[in-house]
């Protein structure tokens, strides 16, 4: 069987504001926000870069109004990883039969995105960039 080369793994934190944990983040550890989707009251997605690290913030709000993940049935998981793939369709091949929480969809940011509910119960979302 043919494996999907994982480029990189993010892990994405769920919180119900930004703002505090960017207090934590970025002023606090000089983490960089290399890229922000804005929400009502502020943010809704930052993704931050620092010491090596990246990581994704999300607030629940926007997560739950996200079509492509209503299936996910969210029941205060507060972490997600997201891993980058080269190739999503053997990523598919390899995962078929397992649980499809967010199906195959495309993003507005150019990645092929399917999400799935680990056997331990996590989420784990696979994307392949365009290009």
């Amino acid at each position: 069987m043919v494996l999907p080369v994982c480029r990189k793994a993010t892990p994405v934190l769920f919180v119900e504001t930004i703002a505090p944990s960017l207090a934590f983040w970025r002023d606090r550890l000089g983490y960089a926000v290399t890229a922000e989707v804005p929400g009502e009251g502020g943010p809704a997605f930052v993704i931050l870069v620092g010491n090596g690290i990246e990581l994704m913030l999300q607030t629940i709000a926007s997560l739950m109004a996200d079509p492509h993940v209503a299936g996910m049935h969210w029941r205060s998981d507060r972490s997600c990883l997201f891993v980058e793939v080269d190739d999503i369709d053997v990523l598919a091949a390899a995962l078929e039969g397992c649980e499809i929480v967010a199906p195959r969809h495309d993003t507005f940011y150019g990645a092929t995105e399917i999400g799935y509910r680990e056997p331990g119960g996590h989420f784990i979302t696979f994307a392949q960039f365009q290009g």
